[in-house]
């Protein structure tokens, strides 16, 4: 298992990457990882781009604040998330551009924000449901993500962004980018492609394990 420091260098690590690539910007996403006795959460409106190891939030089973900077808003999120699924030892947080916008423009439907375009978006992400607009931090919302711990990889936040949740914080990232990609191919197509067929989605199920 990975010690602590060195979850704390792959947080930032992966903060800096996504923040330098535009997936977030400002003081927006969170990221959290999962410890024996508590998870590791970056501080609230911190830039992700310029993270500390050393201020990152240390959080204990109990969900209260034990040292590092004052926790992110979202932890009861974060905190929904490892309670409902053992196998989710990352959560990631983003408010990325192509994401957002699909939610403002119009998802492809609430239980699937978007069609099966791609393999990978297929393998790698699966289906992610709409969960509707309320503040940043409401409990209603981490309440209501609860619900899908279990049964998918993250979730779309009207208006606020994606939430991924994978067995490591770099696995988690990337997932969250190849959901952001498939995103931006379907806000730029013209003419919206077909979605993969049933007979493409079980062979990737056969062959690939994909859960869609």
């Amino acid at each position: 298992m990975n010690t602590e420091c060195a979850l704390r260098k792959e947080i930032c690590t992966i903060g800096q990457s996504l923040y330098e690539r535009g997936y977030t910007v400002g003081s927006a996403g969170n990221i959290s990882v999962r410890l024996e006795d508590g998870w590791l959460i970056t501080p609230t409106d911190a830039c992700l781009g310029r993270l500390n190891p050393d201020d990152i939030s240390k959080v204990n089973s109990e969900g209260s604040w034990v040292s590092g900077s004052k926790p992110s808003k979202t932890l009861e999120l974060h905190r929904k998330i490892y309670d409902n699924n053992p196998n989710a030892n990352s959560v990631i947080h983003t408010h990325s551009t192509h994401l957002v916008a699909l939610t403002l423009t119009g998802v492809w439907s609430e239980d699937t924000i978007l069609p099966p375009l791609t393999p990978y978006q297929v393998m790698k992400v699966g289906r992610i449901p709409l969960i509707r607009y309320r503040r940043p931090g409401s409990p209603d919302v981490a309440t209501e993500v609860a619900l899908f711990a279990k049964s998918v990889r993250g979730v779309m936040l009207e208006r606020l962004g994606p939430v991924i949740w994978e067995s490591s914080v770099s696995r988690a990232s990337l997932a969250l980018e190849e959901l952001e990609e498939t995103a931006k191919l379907w806000l730029l197509s013209s003419s919206k492609p077909p979605p993969l067929s049933s007979a493409n989605l079980e062979e990737l199920t056969a062959i690939f394990g994909a859960v869609w």
